[in-house]
């Protein structure tokens, strides 16, 4: 009689477990802890993000495959020291994803706030039920740094600390432009290099935009287009490292000219 097939996670599920077996599992899972795999966890998100930018599906599928074992890998980390096992954790984001749709889940009623507003009113009641003091506890660390000076200025603005317009925020980037020109030391460049990069988190902030998004679509497209000079410069037999400056801001040009106009 053939055996039935064991359910996908279930199989996952004791594959970390043999894995982790300190007599017959892996030496370097086994060796693993929170931390030490906790920079593959954030690695393996980005893989995701980063599939889903290329619109590569099959990627997509195996990366959220190498997602779902990190997490697999510290539930049973946790379970080996009595603390939570995969199951409590979804238990636990089952019970959290109920209670901050109430109006799906339970009788409470819509009325009609926006799904950032309900949100985020629900997220800041649970900070405040786990003890948080400010406003600004619970913003992980771990955050992309652009990402985290946008959700810590998002947080600041819900207590009113914040510009009523672009104004205040456009003349705050002059500002530390000003400071990091005039700044004298390598600390002090440092420190107001950061105020800078802050300070221009906030005035996108004011238009709307998301500071990590609107980076990532412009470093991509610097990437693109440098290539294509590397590439014009290629098919014209020429040396691109070897090229003046001109000559290659006039490969930028050229670049840039051939490239789909925007939709007016």
């Amino acid at each position: 009689m053939t055996k039935p097939a064991i359910p996908p996670l279930e199989r996952l599920l004791g594959i970390m477990v043999r894995l982790r077996d300190p007599q017959r599992g892996c030496e370097w899972d086994v060796a693993q802890t929170f931390a030490t795999i906790a920079p593959y966890t954030i690695e393996e998100a980005y893989e995701v993000a980063d599939a889903i930018e290329r619109g590569d599906l099959a990627a997509l599928k195996d990366e959220l495959g190498d997602l779902l074992l990190q997490v697999v890998f510290h539930s049973r980390i946790a379970e080996e020291a009595g603390h939570f096992d995969f199951a409590n954790v979804a238990a636990a984001i089952s019970n959290k994803m109920e209670a901050r749709h109430p109006h799906i889940f339970g009788d409470a009623a819509d009325e009609g706030q926006s799904r950032e507003h309900r949100w985020e009113q629900l997220k800041a009641d649970e900070r405040s039920a786990q003890g948080a003091q400010s406003a600004l506890d619970g913003v992980a660390l771990a955050l992309p740094a652009l990402l985290r000076a946008e959700k810590l200025q998002k947080r600041a603005a819900r207590t009113g600390f914040d510009w009523p317009d672009a104004q205040g925020p456009a003349d705050k980037v002059v500002e530390e432009m000003d400071e990091l020109a005039g700044a004298q030391t390598d600390t002090d460049r440092a420190e107001e290099a950061g105020d800078l990069l802050f300070a221009a988190v906030n005035l996108v902030r004011a238009y709307g935009v998301p500071a990590e998004e609107a980076l990532r679509a412009a470093n991509a497209k610097f990437e693109r287009r440098f290539k294509a000079m590397e590439a014009m410069a290629l098919a014209q037999s020429r040396d691109f490292a070897a090229l003046t400056l001109d000559q290659q801001e006039a490969l930028w040009t050229d670049v840039k000219a051939s490239e789909p106009r925007k939709p007016a």
